[in-house]
């Protein structure tokens, strides 16, 4: 891996006259726009884009299978409330929130009493579901707080096997707590530490499967947070990408031969994802990209991008676009261990 000096001139782009114009009319740093066209090379196509970043992003409540058996009631319940809810077809216990209700979803009774998890969009069910871990299992969770993921992992375990869930920051692990005794979870150990140190506290190969929604610059997330069009620099991609990089090998070494990893960001910048996982498979020899199941019409990972040119194996990752699929920009890659 290259230093975040040489990573900064490596992700450092010329900007051309018509990203400038379309970054001015829509708020964005030009570098941004001008990267957009190197993913998707049809400036139409680059504007829809731009577009949908100032639509609305729907939230979503994840029905606690754990505490609620039917999802239907708890979808009854907030109907009374005056929140209308739409099923979603790929995740049978989660809907999104199409309009507001009397109460703050946040504040109802049934959020408090743990029927449900309020997730900001609807990108941030698909990691669980596609690690899909057995109940029999044991999971690291990496950077878990606050915890939507890891409370998502133990609903699918239905209790079982073993979560342990890793994060640095204290407020968020406070927070992951306190969903987690919300939630009626009780299958998951949380520790307070950085994820790069995990590997000294249980060894090598210890977990079944291994969840890394990495630290990322949210670029995403821009429907949620507005002042994301604008608050990268390139440097602050190479730190980010640099630390993603750790993290990942890492966490490659605390998954047993055959085990499986996911690795996920909430960001469509190529540098904190192909560029990443392409880094990793490069210099970890004992692991592939394998296929995500199809739960709906990803658009493929890169294998080019400006002047880099990456894996075939990378096709396999998966994004997830605002203009193209109606929620937050996400990044998912599923890796084995051999």
């Amino acid at each position: 891996m290259l230093s975040v000096n040489d990573l900064t001139n490596s992700f450092t782009l010329d900007v051309s006259t018509y990203a400038k114009t379309l970054a001015g009319r829509y708020g964005f740093k030009d570098y941004m726009v001008e990267r957009y066209y190197k993913i998707f090379g049809d400036w139409g196509v680059v504007e829809e884009l731009l577009k949908s970043f100032d639509k609305p992003l729907h939230s979503v409540v994840r029905c606690n299978t754990l505490k609620v058996r039917d999802c239907g009631y708890l979808a009854k319940r907030l109907g009374l409330l005056g929140y209308s809810l739409s099923p979603i077809g790929w995740c049978d216990y989660a809907f999104k929130v199409l309009s507001s209700g009397l109460i703050a979803l946040g504040a109802t009774h049934e959020f408090l009493v743990g029927m449900y998890y309020l997730h900001r969009g609807s990108a941030t069910l698909l990691p669980p579901l596609i690690l899909q871990p057995n109940a029999d299992d044991v999971v690291l969770d990496v950077a878990a707080g606050p915890g939507g993921k890891t409370t998502h992992i133990s609903q699918i375990m239905r209790n079982d096997g073993v979560v342990v869930a890793v994060d640095v920051n204290r407020g968020k692990v406070r927070a992951l707590r306190s969903n987690l005794e919300r939630l009626g979870v009780y299958n998951v150990v949380v520790m307070r530490a950085d994820g790069r140190e995990v590997l000294k506290l249980f060894g090598e190969g210890f977990f079944d499967k291994v969840l890394l929604d990495a630290p990322c610059t949210g670029e995403g997330l821009i429907q949620i947070d507005k002042s994301r069009k604008v608050r990268t620099e390139v440097r602050d991609l190479a730190n980010a990408a640099y630390l993603q990089y750790e993290l990942l090998m890492t966490s490659l070494r605390c998954v047993r031969s055959g085990g499986y990893l996911l690795y996920s960001t909430c960001s469509i910048a190529p540098e904190e994802d192909e560029f990443v996982v392409d880094a990793v498979i490069r210099d970890f020899k004992e692991v592939e990209v394998v296929d995500i199941p199809k739960l709906l019409d990803f658009s493929p990972g890169l294998t080019e991008y400006h002047r880099m040119r990456f894996s075939d194996e990378l096709r396999r990752c998966v994004r997830v676009f605002p203009h193209i699929h109606g929620m937050e920009g996400f990044f998912i890659c599923l890796l084995r261990r051999l």
